[in-house]
């Protein structure tokens, strides 16, 4: 099926007529066009997640009512927007989903009627697999792996002994369910798949990144750490080689698809030698009898090894200063006005206020974890991810050359009558340019109306023949 069927439009033009803007926008993204969700219905949705009057337990609701539909197509853009926006939303989007109980249910889904329709519903049951370990990592830490501090000064290289080994087999429990894709190039045959691939690609390196850094902290602490912590770490050190190997393998689709060279990072594996050190020194610990290395030799080929990590870790970055460059780009193509360009087919002039959800830390003991106050340190490229989106500087230019005149003007088609309580979009006039009756007011200077002026019913406008003093 090609193009957005009767159904998609029926449904779009009900929730235009109900003024439901958001619902519309998760409609609109997970139409059955076999292509990916398109960049505006995404765009909205993720500066939505971004204002306080949008209630997001509704936004991830319509998300998951779509997962309910019978076409592997809709289901399969309602878990790309949901990733989507776990990545580039507001973080609260991504905190709310973890406070659920349950996410996606997904593992019977099956599409009997679409032609591509068993293929793909074995692989949106892994994607949903994946979501919901997403979800539950966020769960358990309370942050993202993929958005943390990196570096030498990141949160993985910083983190004591005793957290450490409890946090990296989160992240290899959520690099696993990734890795279960297991999408070969011949099976990313269509735009929709293609598209969950790429957000998958993204997840990869920056969460490898992320377990990449801990076992370089694990790797150096390894030989002061006690009898018990030494096993653990062992046994981290040894899933974490297969798992760069499966890792590996995984990148390899990635360039046979079509993924830029430089975004694919070279991946450098500690000397062999090195585990074997590890293994003798846990061995001595046990009281076994075995040869230990020297100190000097130890110390030697624990350098080599952190050395060869950190070559991995560096080009791991490539990546991200590629997408920050995007971003930048991105964010300068929107300070030029585009007079033509509109959000969606019918013009929605405003969004209903409704509850907003609660704060981060509240919504932590809503699960039982302790109160969690985001720090930036704990952020992968916070100010970089909201730019991608627009952000909160983003404005919607196509109001910027709107002139009042005193002139008899006829109210502008909206959403809801002019009665009921409405609350801007995010993007429209700020407040001090003034408003009146929703339509927005530019002249600086105080108007005169000395004859009678065809007005829309507002008990806050000002009366014929009344001056308008503009703050």
């Amino acid at each position: 099926m090609s193009g957005q069927s009767i159904t998609d439009r029926i449904a779009a033009a009900q929730h235009s007529m109900t003024g439901s803007a958001i619902s519309k926008a998760v409609c609109k993204a997970t139409t059955h066009e076999v292509s990916g969700p398109k960049k505006k219905h995404l765009d909205y949705l993720i500066h939505c997640t971004n204002e306080m009057n949008v209630n997001i337990p509704q936004l991830a609701d319509t998300l998951f009512e779509r997962t309910a539909n019978s076409s592997w197509v809709v289901v399969f853009k309602a878990l790309i927007t949901t990733h989507h926006l776990m990545m580039y939303g507001n973080e609260r989007f991504i905190q709310y989903l973890a406070s659920r109980n349950t996410l996606f249910n997904l593992n019977n889904f099956l599409d009997k009627g679409a032609l591509q329709g068993y293929d793909m519903s074995t692989f949106i049951r892994r994607y949903s697999r994946y979501l919901n370990e997403k979800a539950m990592s966020y769960r358990l830490v309370a942050v993202d792996f993929t958005k943390m501090k990196r570096g030498i000064d990141g949160v993985m290289r910083t983190m004591n002994t005793e957290k450490l080994i409890k946090t990296l087999p989160i992240i290899q429990n959520q690099l696993d369910a990734l890795l279960d894709f297991q999408a070969n190039p011949n099976e990313l045959t269509n735009g929709v798949i293609n598209s969950a691939f790429m957000l998958l690609f993204k997840d990869s390196i920056r969460l490898f990144a992320a377990y990449n850094e801990g076992v370089i902290n694990l790797l150096e602490k390894y030989f002061d750490m006690k009898k018990n912590q030494c096993k653990d770490a062992l046994d981290i050190y040894k899933k974490f080689l297969y798992r760069m190997t499966k890792l590996s393998e995984f990148l390899k689709v990635a360039e046979q698809v079509g993924i830029d060279q430089g975004d694919i990072p070279d991946l450098s594996q500690a000397p062999s030698s090195l585990l074997e050190a590890l293994e003798q020194h846990l061995a001595s610990l046990e009281g076994k009898k075995t040869k230990e290395l020297n100190a000097d030799t130890r110390a030697s080929t624990l350098s080599s090894a952190v050395s060869s990590l950190s070559s991995t870790g560096m080009s791991f970055s490539r990546m991200d200063e590629k997408e920050k460059q995007q971003a930048l780009e991105e964010e300068q193509a929107r300070l030029v006005p585009n007079l033509n360009s509109d959000l969606f087919d019918l013009q929605p002039a405003f969004i209903p206020a409704v509850q907003s959800t609660p704060s981060i830390s509240t919504a932590n003991s809503a699960w039982g974890g302790t109160p969690h106050t985001r720090t930036p340190d704990m952020q992968w490229n916070q100010t970089g991810e909201k730019k991608l989106t627009g952000g909160q500087n983003w404005q919607n230019k196509t109001m910027s050359t709107t002139q009042w005149s005193p002139a008899p003007v006829a109210p502008a088609p909206m959403a809801f009558p002019m009665t009921t309580p409405q609350v801007p979009v995010y993007g429209m006039v700020p407040p001090q340019m003034g408003q009146m009756g929703g339509v927005p007011v530019m002249a600086p200077q105080p108007m005169m109306y000395n004859q009678p002026v065809l007005r829309p019913t507002n008990p806050f406008a000002p009366m014929p023949g009344a001056q308008m003093q503009f703050m």
